[in-house]
């Protein structure tokens, strides 16, 4: 029987590439943004399930989950990668303004947690596998950078939530990826050596395909 895939953020960028690999390696791949134009049309290429989702919001986050259930019958591998990062300082007025941090805030760690929330009693199910996409910037200091302090955020969750699921089957993985080129990337860092998303897309496949016996707890991807 075709595992099951649950692709956050998937109407480009990682999300798109993690979700074409998926594909093609097998799984049936359900996709789930806040873009529902793109979304569908990367749906129909992958003959895949287009679920519209805001991951901050709770009640969207639980029918993403109940209409992969009712379509395939079961969910094994949700890949928790919606997010987004605004510039930010804290002594100046540079970059977003405050009233523009909040959204960052919730998709990128609320909307963690609750995809988690809502996945694992399908995961238990299944010994299935949550991955989730925290980033290179989540491991060290960046003045003034509140998305890095998002990413430290989902650090910890990964960490926990593995904990709590020792013993039962479910794996958890966390991503950290360095600079990604998904088309978003701010003027002053577009000389810089970047990754593609198809290079992080196989590091979550990488993991996904392991063993069962075999959980990788975190991979850094850097590029060189």
């Amino acid at each position: 029987m075709q595992q099951v895939m649950i692709v956050t953020g998937a109407s480009g960028g990682i999300g798109a590439a993690t979700a074409r690999l998926a594909a093609q390696r097998g799984f049936r791949v359900v996709l789930a943004a806040r873009s529902a134009g793109p979304l569908a049309r990367l749906a129909a290429e992958l003959d895949g399930l287009a679920v519209p989702c805001d991951v901050a919001q709770w009640p969207q986050v639980r029918e993403l989950v109940a209409r992969t259930v009712h379509r395939f019958g079961r969910l094994d591998v949700v890949f928790a990668n919606a997010g987004y990062s605004v510039s930010t300082s804290f002594r100046t007025e540079a970059g977003a303004p405050p009233e523009q941090w909040r959204d960052m805030v919730l998709t990128n760690v609320y909307g963690a947690a609750l995809t988690a929330k809502a996945a694992l009693p399908e995961l238990l199910r299944a010994n299935g596998h949550l991955v989730l996409t925290g980033s290179a910037a989540g491991r060290g200091i960046r003045p003034g950078n509140l998305y890095s302090a998002t990413k430290w955020a989902v650090t910890g969750l990964a960490q926990n939530i593995r904990a709590e699921c020792v013993g039962s089957g479910v794996r958890v993985s966390l991503l950290q990826p360095g600079l990604v080129d998904t088309g978003g990337i701010p003027p002053e860092r577009a000389t810089e050596p970047k990754l593609t998303p198809h290079d992080v897309a196989r590091a979550v496949l990488y993991a996904v395909e392991q063993p069962s016996h075999v959980n990788v707890d975190e991979i850094v991807l850097r590029p060189a």
